[in-house]
């Protein structure tokens, strides 16, 4: 049997003019987290929705467990759960009233399930508080306690530590982490916090203008990431010029402030600091760094968005 749980083929949606999902194809099989990365208006969400059934594709397809008719995604849906974009919840009920009225929309026998939900997400001191006094923390805290709910076999998160403290954020990646390796559920989640996604994920697709530009396991990307070099001089065009046109480099990066990360020939570091001094160039900066998964996703897919390199920022998509 196939341990591969969800699978697309040149996934497409468009709306009029913007094409949201431009033919990805991927695989997740069982037992990953997936990260899901990307520019905010990447298609991230849109691709989401799709698997959910909230959207139509307009071309392509995608199977849960093999199936791919109407009946058998709806069918896979069951044992699926989805937190997209902001959870819905009734304002004037609490959230152990939101979580029991959504227990019984699905069927589920176990009354206590709502009490251990609210106690693993970290809601037992507020389970009986109405959702209007929620923060965006607390919201996102319900939506995943909603999540869980069914004991989902794989779930879809869009953006779920939106919100949350630098605390709640590690208490969510753990209770991710512990439903992964005890109870093998599959993780298909959307994050723009870098940082957290690389303590959390055993796998990554990284995403923009609606293109899967890559797919990786986490042990691919520490490999792909590995050292660089970033040299920051009295002149860093003219550096950049110097590495390029004197010593045929081309695998680099230049970062806002000029300088320049280096990711080729890094044996060669006397040679490349000699060259530049030659060239009437006086170093500032040159250090040896170990790339991580911000200066990856950087490297890939270009730093024209700052939520992604510092983190904590909300955001929407399409």
């Amino acid at each position: 049997m196939s341990d591969i749980v969800i699978e697309a083929k040149e996934l497409t949606k468009q709306y009029k003019k913007q094409l949201a999902v431009d033919s990805a194809s991927f695989r997740i099989r069982k037992g990953m987290i997936c990260g899901l990365v990307g520019p905010n208006g990447a298609g991230k969400t849109t691709i989401m929705k799709m698997l959910g059934g909230l959207v139509l594709p307009t071309g392509g397809s995608f199977s849960i467990y093999g199936g791919s008719s109407e009946s058998e995604l709806a069918h896979s849906r069951s044992r699926m759960s989805f937190m997209i974009e902001t959870p819905y919840a009734k304002e004037e009920m609490s959230a152990r009233e939101n979580l029991e009225k959504l227990r019984l929309q699905k069927g589920i026998p176990n009354k206590k399930r709502v009490d251990e939900v609210i106690e693993l997400v970290g809601l037992g001191n507020a389970g009986n508080k109405h959702v209007k006094k929620y923060s965006l923390g607390m919201r996102q805290r319900l939506g995943i306690a909603g999540a869980l709910l069914s004991k989902p076999e794989i779930m879809v998160l869009d953006e779920p530590v939106n919100g949350l403290d630098p605390e709640g954020i590690i208490e969510i990646r753990n209770m991710l982490k512990k439903l992964n390796e005890e109870e093998n559920v599959t993780i298909l989640i959307s994050s723009h916090i870098l940082p957290e996604l690389s303590q959390l994920c055993t796998d990554y697709i990284f995403i923009k203008n609606g293109k899967i530009r890559k797919m990786t396991s986490a042990d691919e990307l520490h490999k792909l990431c590995g050292e660089y070099f970033h040299i920051h001089t009295n002149d860093d065009p003219a550096a950049l010029a110097v590495l390029q046109n004197k010593l045929g480099i081309h695998e680099c990066d230049v970062l806002r402030d000029g300088s320049v990360r280096l990711f080729e020939r890094l044996d060669e570091l006397p040679l490349i600091s000699r060259t530049l001094y030659e060239n009437g160039l006086v170093p500032v900066e040159l250090h040896t760094h170990e790339a991580d998964l911000e200066s990856y996703y950087i490297k890939l897919v270009g730093d024209d968005n700052a939520e992604y390199n510092q983190g904590n920022t909300e955001t929407t998509e399409a």
